[in-house]
């Protein structure tokens, strides 16, 4: 059986073609991780063929860079944040994080980050280089470096854990919480980390 070649068509229908993939590529990411994800799979959700996608990415691990890249507009949504008023930078974080996981161009993507970063090296450095470089932001955090580092890893640690619980694991009740109410549960815990005193427990009314 001859091979089947593929001849690019016009570059409207490439760009629309290719987005179509990477869309269908982030929601089996997202669903099954890096392990239970085929080309063949991401093509049939697709409709493409599967040797399209080989096209256009070359590779399964080509495609899981692409599907796990975020938009740039996440990015800076991210570091706009962080230019926040100090004693209002726990609620803009929150609101930030809630915004970008329910928007339905980036929610995926993260989804597909978090599934496949435990499995996956590549996926597991770009995690990385996203919190470090946008998720523990760059403000002026604390007394020295350790102590800005440390607050903003704590910051950053709040708000993951808070959207595995609540956008990929669901667990209830945290999944079926209204935004206000998730804003009113976490914005004070992460205010703590910016700017409270890490050395004294917290009080219990």
């Amino acid at each position: 059986m001859s091979k089947r070649i593929f001849t690019p068509g016009p570059r409207d229908e490439r760009g629309v073609l290719s987005a179509r993939i990477v869309a269908s590529a982030r929601e089996q990411f997202a669903e099954t991780g890096w392990a239970g994800t085929t080309i063949r799979a991401v093509a049939r959700a697709a409709d493409v063929d599967p040797a399209l996608v080989y096209h256009y990415y070359g590779s399964k691990e080509n495609l899981l860079d692409a599907a796990t890249t975020p938009p740039p507009r996440f990015l800076e949504s991210v570091a706009s944040a962080w230019k926040a008023p100090l004693p209002e930078l726990g609620r803009e974080l929150v609101k930030n994080m809630l915004g970008a996981w329910a928007d339905p161009e980036i929610g995926p993507v993260l989804r597909s980050i978090v599934q496949t970063a435990a499995h996956e090296p590549n996926t597991r450095e770009k995690l990385c280089r996203v919190v470090e470089g946008s998720l523990m932001g760059v403000a002026e955090l604390g007394a020295d470096a350790d102590d800005r580092r440390l607050r903003s890893g704590l910051v950053a640690s709040q708000m993951i854990g808070f959207a595995l619980m609540r956008y990929v694991w669901k667990i209830e009740p945290v999944a079926s919480m209204s935004d206000d109410q998730a804003l009113a549960a976490i914005a004070p815990n992460v205010q703590r980390y910016i700017d409270g005193d890490l050395s004294k427990p917290l009080k219990r009314r």
